[in-house]
């Protein structure tokens, strides 16, 4: 078996970093790196994966539906107009990380998001148009290649561009992640049942303009 897969009892290969976990398993299989295109759900992923920042992906996928009950299902439009009070809740909820900083700024993103879908439509029109070209991507898609990239030029140039319209937790890191689950790029490893899937769902998928 190369390098970065594990094998489950279904028989089939997949990419190592779900570890076996059942629960992590399925969002390797079902979501992770699938495309998206519904601005809630882009939403949701983005402001997950800035809570995610320092901790492991495990850990927020286990208080993913706490996140939604305490977010309103991450509606944009209801998010941008949480207050204070609407903070202090949610620094006292247990069921989230209770992260002051990160709190404030989900609130903060779910504004700019808004002024994000007025200049572009939606948010997957803005995130979509930043899809690398085939050219630009590895033209091997196995370990060593993607296994040590944590970010990547595009990026750092998407964040720059997040941070300059006003957003914040959008680091490189941060952002190739979202990247990677939303399914801008398609980093299943080589010889992962998933790989194909995923790709063939891309190749299927109309782009938002």
């Amino acid at each position: 078996m190369a390098e970065g897969l594990i094998r489950g009892e279904d028989g089939k290969d997949r990419c190592k970093w779900h570890g076996g976990d059942p629960f992590y398993q399925a969002y390797h299989d079902n979501e992770w790196g699938h495309p998206v295109t519904n601005d809630t759900r882009l939403f949701e992923k983005i402001c997950l994966e800035g809570f995610q920042s320092g901790l492991s992906w495990l850990t927020i996928l286990r208080k993913r539906e706490n996140f939604r009950a305490g977010f309103a299902g991450f509606d944009i439009e209801t998010v941008a107009h949480f207050t204070q009070n609407d903070i202090e809740r949610l620094v006292l909820d247990a069921g989230i990380i209770r992260h002051r900083g990160k709190i404030t700024s989900t609130i903060n993103n779910a504004n700019r998001a808004l002024e994000m879908q007025k200049e572009f439509g939606s948010l997957a029109a803005y995130f979509w148009k930043w899809e690398p070209a085939a050219k630009d991507r590895p033209a091997l898609c196995d370990f060593a290649t993607l296994g040590p990239i944590g970010k990547t030029d595009l990026s750092t140039t998407i964040s720059k561009d997040l941070k300059k319209r006003g957003w914040s937790f959008v680091g490189p890191t941060t952002v190739y992640a979202f990247m990677q689950a939303m399914g801008m790029v398609n980093d299943h490893l080589e010889g992962c049942c998933c790989r194909q899937i995923v790709e063939d769902k891309r190749t299927a998928l109309k782009r938002p303009t």
